[in-house]
């Protein structure tokens, strides 16, 4: 358990540097779009396809840094509510409803990604299994920091302190 809490560690302070990183890719290139097409009078044929594609990457990493800081949404009332034994059930089958989809995810990211890999983008020609890849990543970071808190919820990780 230390070993994949060292692990997730490092995989939040990627993707969190990752998130900024693309944020500020978006943040940079929009005006620019905005400034060319009304201003000048043209617009670039590759700022789009990079807006969009750090888009999809910084939603994947913001994702995943969101899980780890608890941003998702949960039934916490309804856990409230209950005993605390079914309560505990409800949280078990949770995690395993996660495990499921986020593992379906990489499955079919990573499907998607080598399946476009011969593939170019229109504009800056670009290997299109780039931006894809931030799916089957991104639920892998998610996986990995889902498998940790639910070892932490057998009792079996390293608390926080």
């Amino acid at each position: 358990m230390p070993i994949l809490k060292e692990i997730n560690n490092w995989v939040i302070r990627l993707a969190s540097w990752a998130t900024i990183f693309f944020m500020a890719v978006i943040a940079i290139v929009i005006p620019y779009e905005v400034f060319g097409r009304y201003v000048i009078g043209s617009m670039s044929t590759w700022s789009g396809e990079v807006s969009t594609y750090s888009l999809v990457w910084a939603s994947m990493m913001g994702g995943a840094v969101g899980l780890k800081k608890g941003y998702q949404v949960g039934m916490t009332t309804v856990l409230e509510k209950v005993p605390p034994f079914v309560g505990k059930l409800l949280q078990g089958a949770g995690y395993f409803c996660m495990f499921g989809f986020l593992g379906i995810m990489v499955y079919f990211g990573a499907l998607q990604t080598l399946l476009n890999q011969n593939q170019t983008s229109p504009a800056m020609g670009i290997i299109m299994s780039l931006p894809y890849a931030a799916l089957p990543i991104g639920f892998l970071f998610m996986f990995l920091i889902t498998l940790e808190e639910f070892l932490q919820f057998l009792g079996l990780g390293v608390r926080e302190e």
